[in-house]
């Protein structure tokens, strides 16, 4: 069988499903493949919330077209490079706004530039086209990518698609709270990063979101204050506060809406842990006996991030993993800290993963990202948390790809151009943030610049962190 290229370079697929059951043919395929092709440094890319082909696919040809092409003008080496991209099943909502892979000219990087390569452009992520109102109801595109994502939550999320289209009264907005924690649990799932205090958790079994405990109206107020605080259109409801004059729910169900969407997230999140647990990481452990020698470089955006990095903890021992390299992290700030400042007899879930990585950790943020700056803590707080305080919340409550890995000894710096060598001080087995506000900042609400990370500068950041170049 013909192995698939990308800007020259071998490219394998690896499928999973939501438990982290592989496509079996498709590891036979890579596992074989990388072998025959002389694979010595294998990178493999995790996409966030993406979960077909249409989407992922363009995106890793984007990604993996800046890197073939930037490490291939660095010298002869990169042709024993392989590349894969994983594919599960994690879903963007309809209504997000979808990166343009538009063409934008030759690739950055050491010595003189080659012709563009296909795929090779680097990205921006357009607004919501028309710029109109967004309804407070879900249209039949997300009720079918709800259905078919979450079937055994299918039941739950009719009833509140139903209730988006009433008026709300406290009644109904209580009714709506009710199916929303009806739905979070059919379809909870995973675990955690160590970081969630939410009252009705079970030690014993997967995490829910803080949000749940909360009142209801005050909890979907929070939501729609901070739909308002990323420009999204919301056309009558979009006057601040979260009340009218005489209709003190007005403009309630689009907060609602988002709690739900990010409560789809949050369930997402916690399948990437999974996968990349039970699934990914056992993928990764077979490498080394069926490619001899071989260097893992593991790379993940948003949810993948969360995917890769459990992946590395599982694989520690067998797989030689190289380099992990974490892009706008969807997973808790705290999730490598040995101690949590809130909790200092535990540790994050990840706290003991960098050590068994052959080379650095190096996670990505971007203060653009509203997604995760604004919505994933308000997706954590616990009952009772001031939201008006988001800010100091946000240091407990933050996103990996908002703030940097914290309490976790990492040093920090800025993004450098794409091409410079001697721009980081990269360590063994230990973590660096790097600031990438600068590169990755475009994109429309409500989740800001979440999206715009196929950049040429994280691209060469990849290479470097695995010694690739």
């Amino acid at each position: 069988m013909t192995t698939a290229r990308i800007g020259g370079l071998p490219f394998w697929e690896l499928r999973f499903d939501a438990t982290g059951d592989p496509d079996q043919a498709a590891v036979t395929a890579l596992l074989k493949g990388a072998r025959a092709c002389g694979v010595t440094d294998l990178v493999l890319l995790a996409h966030g919330w993406n979960n077909d082909r249409q989407l992922a696919g363009p995106a890793y040809e984007a990604f993996f077209g800046l890197l073939a092409a930037q490490a291939r003008q660095a010298g002869p080496w990169a042709e024993s490079i392989g590349l894969a991209g994983v594919h599960w099943p994690a879903r963007r909502w309809p209504d997000e706004p979808v990166p343009d892979f538009a063409p934008a000219g030759p690739v950055p990087g050491p010595g003189p530039a080659p012709a563009t390569l296909p795929g090779s452009g680097a990205v921006t992520v357009s607004p919501t086209p028309s710029g109109a109102p967004r309804p407070a109801g879900l249209d039949d595109a997300t009720l079918r990518a709800l259905r078919s994502t979450f079937p055994t939550g299918a039941p739950a999320v009719d009833r509140m698609a139903q209730l988006l289209l009433t008026r709300p009264t406290p009644a109904r907005v209580d009714a709506f709270a009710a199916e929303l924690r009806q739905f979070a649990v059919v379809v909870a799932g995973g675990f955690d990063d160590g970081e969630t205090a939410a009252a009705h958790d079970d030690p014993a079994g997967p995490p829910l979101p803080g949000m749940l405990d909360g009142d209801p109206a005050q909890v979907y107020g929070r939501f729609l204050d901070g739909l308002r605080r990323c420009g999204t259109p919301l056309g009558d409801a979009q006057s601040s506060g979260a009340a009218g004059l005489g209709d003190p729910l007005r403009g309630i169900w689009h907060g609602a809406k988002e709690a739900l969407r990010q409560l789809t997230y949050w369930q997402m999140k916690n399948r990437a842990g999974v996968i990349g647990r039970a699934g990914l990481g056992p993928v990764l452990a077979q490498l080394p006996g069926a490619v001899p020698g071989v260097r893992i470089h593991l790379v993940g955006h948003s949810f993948g991030a969360r995917l890769v990095s459990f992946a590395a903890a599982a694989a520690a021992a067998p797989a030689p993993v190289r380099s992990v390299t974490l892009l706008q992290g969807a997973l808790s700030r705290f999730a490598f800290a040995p101690t949590l400042p809130f909790a200092p007899g535990r540790s994050g879930a990840l706290a003991a993963m960098p050590s068994g990585v052959a080379g650095p950790v190096t996670v990505c943020y971007s203060t653009n990202d509203s997604a995760l700056g604004v919505f994933y803590p308000l997706a954590s707080l616990a009952a009772g948390d001031d939201a008006a305080a988001l800010p100091s919340l946000g240091r407990r409550w933050g996103a990996l790809g908002f703030h940097g890995a914290s309490a976790a000894g990492a040093p920090g710096t800025t993004v450098a151009a794409a091409g410079r060598r001697d721009a980081y001080q990269f360590r063994h087995g230990r973590i660096i943030n790097v600031d990438a506000t600068g590169v990755v900042r475009r994109g429309g609400p409500p989740s800001g610049a979440h999206s715009d990370v196929l950049q040429p500068e994280l691209s060469w950041l990849v290479l470097l962190g695995g010694g690739l170049v």
